[in-house]
């Protein structure tokens, strides 16, 4: 199948779009491009105006801010499927937000005014956006006042929970496990090994087996 021809299958089979019929697919088939980026390609950046809509088709995305003193905190994790982009048009924009590739990802991109031409045809189109977008907004206020108030223990025993599959973990470096509970990744070696020596967790190459289902829960909800 030729690029553009896998282009509209995927923009065709998203929930997305849905409600779209065959001559309304073809058009906005048109109006999209299909782009494959390296990881650490950062799409936009906190404060950068930059109406355009990416819908991801392969590979991982995270949304993250900077902390006062620096550090990125990471507030969504998009993987195959998920919608994202600076939404002006709708009066949700993501403040103070970056989207960076942590893998090599292919998307499928809609400028401005397409998305603008769109939307007024498609007035559902702008509530789902508006509801994801407010969700995404949530999470990231979430986020941020966890790592207010909660300590890094907490944090780390959570996201590790969070990321299991099959009581493991895989695939995170100790820095981007940092990033997600917006601390340092010397704090989060430091602190896999007292879980380690607590018998939570086993450790290996880029893997963490959770050996203590149970107990890391209890020490996410504060009662460790």
């Amino acid at each position: 199948m030729s690029d553009d021809g896998d282009k509209l299958f995927y923009l065709t089979e998203h929930d997305f779009f849905r409600d779209f019929n065959r001559l309304e697919m073809w058009a906005l088939d048109r109006r999209t491009t299909m782009i494959s980026c390296e990881a650490s390609r950062i799409f936009f950046e906190a404060g950068e105006p930059n109406e355009v809509l990416f819908i991801l088709k392969k590979g991982r995305v995270n949304l993250f801010r900077l902390t006062p003193e620096g550090r990125k905190l990471v507030v969504a994790t998009l993987t195959d499927g998920s919608v994202f982009g600076e939404m002006g048009l709708i009066g949700q924009r993501m403040h103070e937000t970056f989207a960076e590739a942590m893998t090599p990802v292919t998307l499928c991109v809609m400028r401005r005014a397409d998305v603008e031409e769109m939307l007024l045809k498609k007035p559902q189109m702008a509530l789902r956006l508006l509801t994801l977008m407010s969700e995404r907004l949530q999470q990231a206020e979430r986020r941020l006042e966890q790592m207010a108030f909660t300590p890094v223990a907490a944090r780390l025993a959570a996201e590790l929970l969070t990321l299991a599959k099959d009581d493991a973990v895989s695939g995170y470096t100790h820095q981007e496990l940092a990033d997600r509970v917006g601390s340092h990744r010397e704090t989060i070696t430091l602190t896999l090994n007292e879980f380690k020596a607590d018998g939570l967790i086993e450790t290996g190459r880029k893997r963490i087996q959770i050996s203590d289902p149970a107990g890391l829960l209890a020490l996410a909800e504060g009662e460790g």
